[in-house]
């Protein structure tokens, strides 16, 4: 065999192996996410938009442009696993790392008692209002007001953490769910993005609360606030003011908690926005 014909054997035998693996390596190529997101992080992906992603058994909402999102738990670890099904290819699981997180434990002294143990009458009110919590981060729109980022609702102090333990009055309960700024009274509250208010209510335990939705299930919570500017149904922009600032409900001093959601899965503001409190860390 001469050395051209071994060359032509050779050049053959290459895009033999290109034509049989090529429309793998091209599914791999349409499918985009990050390589490790940390407990309590939001993971935005990107696929082709005729493709099908499912997540923890759950199928997710694709956008016009490929884009789909879905929250990481407290408690969460890894790996995830997110399957894809796009027309002509075969199915494809990929994975993602899990940056687990220590979480700290906070005493929180001089909170009222009856919203720690609360009597009969008041737990019954308290899990009504849970439901309708619940019930206000059900919505899945094909709004992506959350690809523009987000920012923060008030600039301060830290003085709450997502995700540590907390100990109200030396009584353990449910690790903190957001994270605490600390603001003058009257502070203006601003939306973190845009997006639709789902919630607009005073509550027992969050005082004066507004949920507002950001599409795909995305969500952000601010409790505690001394006024509401918002009402359920209206649209806001990124930065609107939906409130003021106060200590109505469990708080000890004014402050803003802000919380994030994917349905019912609590994120971390902290790993989400762009940008950081003027003071603090």
């Amino acid at each position: 065999m001469n050395e051209r014909h071994t060359r032509l054997l050779t050049s053959l035998s290459l895009l033999a192996l290109i034509v049989i693996a090529g429309p793998g390596r091209a599914h791999a190529a349409n499918i985009r996410l990050p390589r490790e997101v940390p407990q309590g992080g939001l993971v935005i992906g990107h696929v082709l938009p005729s493709c099908h992603v499912s997540y923890a058994g759950q199928e997710l909402r694709i956008g016009k442009d490929g884009r789909f999102a879905f929250g990481v738990g407290r408690d969460t670890t890894g790996p995830l696993t997110v399957d894809t099904r796009c027309p002509g290819q075969p199915p494809q699981t990929r994975h993602i790392a899990v940056r687990e997180r220590t979480w700290p434990t906070e005493r929180v002294n001089g909170v009222p008692p009856k919203t720690v143990s609360p009597p009969p009458a008041i737990a019954e009110r308290i899990a009504r209002e849970r439901k309708l919590v619940a019930e206000a981060r059900t919505r899945n729109d094909a709004r992506e007001d959350f690809e523009h980022g987000f920012i923060w609702p008030v600039h301060g102090r830290i003085s709450g953490r997502f995700g540590s333990q907390r100990i109200y009055n030396g009584k353990p309960r449910a690790p903190h769910s957001g994270v605490d700024i600390a603001v003058p009274r009257g502070t203006p509250v601003k939306a973190p993005a845009a997006g639709v208010v789902t919630l607009a209510k005073r509550l027992y335990l969050s005082g004066n609360t507004v949920i507002i939705d950001h599409g795909f299930g995305i969500s952000s919570v601010m409790l505690h606030m001394e006024k509401l500017k918002v009402k359920p149904g209206q649209h806001v922009r990124q930065g609107q003011v939906v409130g003021l600032s106060g200590m109505t409900g469990r708080a000890t001093g004014p402050h803003v908690h802000w919380g994030m959601n994917w349905f019912g899965v609590r994120m971390d503001p902290r790993t989400v926005a762009r940008e950081h409190p003027a003071s603090g860390s």
